[in-house]
Order: structure tokens, then C-alpha cells, then sequence
């Protein structure tokens, strides 16, 4: 059980301007202003320390250390993924340099296996988007009527419409939900200004509204250096979802009758908690209630509501997993304990989604073991028991 804290004293919160991850992007970002030629010099440089064990495997390391630059120089002119390049080749680089030190055969296998790494990394997880199935028995529903079906979607991050937004609305169409629910962050940190990106994200949530969705598409924005109050309005102008913005709805599907409250993300669980608060009333201890939010940290709260399933996003789960050790960071407030997929907090259920999109500025754009997801639940009634995921 996560147990509810008070995160007042805290400086500076997960996706706002001026943490610790916002200032390593935006250095990793500037370092592609580096000139082409420079930049080979310094990679010359990284291989360097190689040739105290041998000139030939310095050498080695910075061919392979080219061939990264090369692989990730194309992901753009593939309309793959569409960010710097340049800070990641060297982070590579550096991951490169002690496999550099083992004898010949062994180093060449090693710095081998780290490009089909960075290969499936780059080019292939990214897209390898999958559909997670979870189930939902609530007491506040009739156990008689058909389940309902709700998608949840989260961080698309577009930068440009890519074979993975396509596909997102190709399954959308496929599995034919109810209603779909969107967490937040619609345009990737780097494109967010971009007219391009912009017009991208309109078509691809317009393809999304324009599906046969009986209860159509509800959105909240997400975090606030991502969607920003200066480009939300137009971006979702005269598109076919509704914006919740800070409100709740009351929705009936096939006799199913049920809330979901919507509130823009601040990071701050002791702002954002009072005003979910106030737009709540009896009726959550009556009716099923879901609340959207982009981050879950606001979970411990909602359970305290009395609110039985949160939707978000945010975390992308770490995006980079390690085997046994899981993401490298995450974007929580409560670290590992709220990272990704299904949690209960009492009668709460959270779900966190790995997210479809990458994270923007000098960000690797990059998945490993940690692929794109979208979430159909079928929400029933019966009574209330914990179930696992599917």
C-alpha cells in the first residue's frame, strides 16, 4: 500500500520547467549544435583511453561509434523518430568504452551485440505498440449488463505522424471501445511550438473523434511544459473530443451509468487533490467513478475520495527498462512504488500506462523492454475484488 505524503517542501516537480531531468535535456539538446567535424574529433576523443589496452581497439570503439551516428541520423529521414542525435552517440560512447578493453574477439562481439541493441532500441520497440487488457468488477454496476468498454490512451508525444499514431488509430477502430480517455501530453517537448507537429496531432485526434465511438473521446491535458496554456486551445479547437478541464461528466452507456472527473496536471498533489475534491459529491459512493489525471500522484489521494479507477500516464514507465532492475529513472514523486502498469491503493484502482510517444528534447528515443501501450478495459459489475492483470 502507498502510503499518502505531503510533497510541500518540495522545489522543483516532475514535468515543470527547471527540474533536474528539464535541465540535462536541454544540455543534451544544445550539444547538436556541434559542428559535424568537431563532433567526429570528440568521439575520437571518447575512443581515446581505448588505446591504452590497444590502437586497434580505439579504433574499433570509433567505427562503432560512427555507425550509432549513423543509426540514429536516419531515424528522421526514415520518419522513424525525430530527435538529436548527437548526445545519445556520445552517452553511447561511453557505454561502448569498457567492452573496448576486452580481447579482440570478445570486444568485437560485445560493441556487435551494443549496435543490434541500439538498432532495436531506436528503430523497432518504439513502434512495437501492444494492447494491455485489463478487467474491472465494480460493485456500483448492474452484474446483468454487458461490460463497458473504456481505451485508455496516454502521451502521444507527436513530433510527426509516424507508422505508431497510425496504428493507434487502426486499433482504436479495431477494437472498438465505448469510450476512449486520453492522459495527457499531445505534442512531444521539442515539436511543441512546431505547425507541423501541431497539424499532425489535430489529423491524428481527429481520426481518433471521428471513429464510431458511442461515448466519443475525453481528454485532459498533461503535464505544463508540455501542453501549455498558450497552445492547448487552439490545438484542440473544433476537434471531435471533448477537454475536461477541471469538470466531471456523467456518462450512460447500455445502461451502465458512470462519472469521470477531469482536472489539468499541476505535479502538486496537495493543489490538484482539493479541487477533484470539490468537484465530487455523494454520488462517487454511488456511481463508479474515474478520474483522468496525467500523473499517479494523485492516487493515494483519489483513494481516499472514494474514486475506484485512475487513468494516467506521464512516468512512460522509464522508457529504458533493465532486466531486474526496471527504468533507470521515473517521473513520480513516489519513485518505483507508482512507475507503470496496475496498482491498488484500497478500493482504488491505478493503472499508469507506458504511454505511445517518446520524451522530447535531447531524450534518447528510445524504448527497451518497455514498448507503447494502449489499455482496453471492460469494466463490469459484481462485487468488488481485486483482480490481476491480463
Amino acid at each position: 500500500m502507498v502510503q499518502k505524503r505531503d510533497f510541500r517542501h518540495v522545489t522543483h516537480f516532475p514535468g515543470t520547467h527547471g527540474n533536474d531531468l528539464d535541465r540535462i535535456l536541454h544540455l543534451m539538446d544544445d550539444l547538436e549544435q556541434v559542428p559535424a567535424g568537431l563532433f567526429v574529433g570528440l568521439l575520437l576523443l571518447v575512443a581515446l583511453p581505448a588505446a591504452w589496452a590497444d590502437w586497434n581497439a580505439a579504433g574499433m570503439l570509433w567505427v562503432f561509434m560512427l555507425g550509432d551516428w549513423a543509426l540514429l541520423a536516419g531515424l528522421p529521414r526514415r520518419g522513424v523518430s525525430y530527435g538529436p542525435a548527437k548526445a545519445n552517440v556520445l552517452i553511447l560512447g561511453v557505454l561502448r568504452l569498457p567492452f573496448a578493453f576486452l580481447p579482440d574477439a570478445w570486444a568485437l562481439g560485445a560493441q556487435l551485440i551494443g549496435t543490434a541493441l541500439v538498432a532495436y532500441g531506436f528503430w523497432i520497440e518504439p513502434h512495437r505498440l501492444t494492447v494491455t487488457h485489463q478487467t474491472l468488477h465494480c460493485p456500483k454496476l448492474d452484474p446483468g449488463l454487458p461490460p463497458l468498454r473504456v481505451l485508455h490512451l496516454g502521451d502521444l508525444h507527436i513530433e510527426r505522424i509516424t507508422q505508431r499514431e497510425r496504428d493507434v488509430v487502426a486499433l482504436t477502430r479495431q477494437l472498438a471501445p465505448d469510450l476512449v480517455l486520453f492522459s495527457g501530453d499531445f505534442l512531444n517537448l521539442s515539436y511543441i511550438y512546431d505547425p507541423i507537429a501541431q497539424a499532425d496531432c489535430r489529423r491524428i485526434l481527429t481520426e481518433l473523434g471521428g471513429l464510431p465511438i458511442p461515448l466519443g473521446v475525453l481528454a485532459v491535458t498533461g503535464s505544463p511544459a508540455v501542453d501549455k496554456d498558450d497552445v492547448v486551445p487552439a490545438l484542440l479547437e473544433g476537434l471531435p473530443l471533448r477537454w475536461l478541464h477541471g469538470e466531471r461528466v456523467t456518462l450512460d452507456h447500455g445502461g451502465h451509468r458512470f462519472d469521470v472527473v477531469g482536472l489539468a496536471c499541476s505535479h502538486k498533489p496537495f493543489e490538484d487533490a482539493p479541487q477533484v475534491q470539490a468537484l465530487l459529491d455523494d454520488a462517487v459512493h454511488q456511481r463508479l467513478t474515474i478520474l483522468l489525471y496525467h500523473s499517479p500522484d494523485l492516487a493515494p489521494d483519489a483513494a481516499e475520495m472514494g474514486i475506484d479507477l485512475q487513468l494516467s500516464g506521464h512516468t512512460h514507465a522509464g522508457q529504458i527498462r533493465l532486466p531486474g532492475l526496471g527504468p533507470l529513472m521515473t517521473g513520480s514523486l513516489y519513485g518505483k512504488a507508482l512507475e507503470s502498469g496496475r496498482k491498488q491503493l484500497g478500493h482504488l484502482v491505478l493503472y499508469v500506462t507506458r504511454g505511445l510517444g517518446l520524451e522530447g528534447k535531447g531524450a534518447p528515443r528510445m524504448r527497451f523492454l518497455c514498448p507503447p501501450e494502449i489499455i482496453l478495459w471492460e469494466i463490469s459489475g459484481a462485487p468488488y475484488q481485486e483482480e490481476a492483470s491480463q
